[in-house]
């Protein structure tokens, strides 16, 4: 097994199913960001549309990886964003099946099978951000939207921190996913 090494952030969902699309919307500002001031080395940015195995190969080996998607709570607050450290050999529960995601298998499904085959992230992130419309069509609701500013400067003081914590325990700097 490969050290754990580098930091993936990755948006899972749909650009083409409105507030769905918020993970992908995340890693586009997240990149032009990352052009007036650059991401840490060995950070890897990446969309995904929820498969198990893409995700698995998105995050295998890496030290950190963010995950930002779109869920859809019955009495939900649209932009209202939730945040869960997931720590290596933990468990996110499954959600109720068709609540709160638009995907067949979901993200703990998809860490668990990653765990047991051993490709698990080193440590996890998730930011689950409540949407109000995942109907067919492009844009993010206005409530979504005004919640995205926000929500990538987190993202990018994770990423930060993280990879200062990582290269004082001698972790080094990997090459980007994508």
């Amino acid at each position: 097994m490969k050290p754990l090494d580098g930091t993936a952030v990755i948006g899972v969902g749909n650009e083409f199913r409105r507030d769905d699309g918020v993970g992908w919307a995340a890693i586009a500002l997240l990149c032009e960001r990352a052009a007036q001031r650059p991401l840490p080395s060995g950070t890897g940015l990446a969309r995904c549309d929820g498969d198990p195995g893409r995700l698995i190969t998105l995050w295998e080996n890496t030290a950190l990886t963010i995950v930002v998607d779109a869920c859809f709570p019955l009495s939900g607050q649209p932009g209202r964003t939730h945040r869960w450290c997931v720590a290596p050999g933990e468990m996110l529960h499954p959600a109720s099946a068709g609540r709160q995601s638009t995907h067949g298998l979901g993200l703990a499904e998809a860490l668990c099978l990653a765990d047991s085959l051993g490709c698990g992230p080193g440590r996890l992130i998730v930011y689950a951000v409540e949407g109000a419309d995942r109907s067919l069509g492009t844009g993010l609701t206005p409530a979504v939207a005004a919640a995205l500013p926000y929500l990538v400067r987190r993202i990018e003081e994770d990423v930060r921190q993280y990879s200062w914590r990582t290269r004082r325990t001698s972790f080094g700097p990997g090459s980007p996913l994508v």
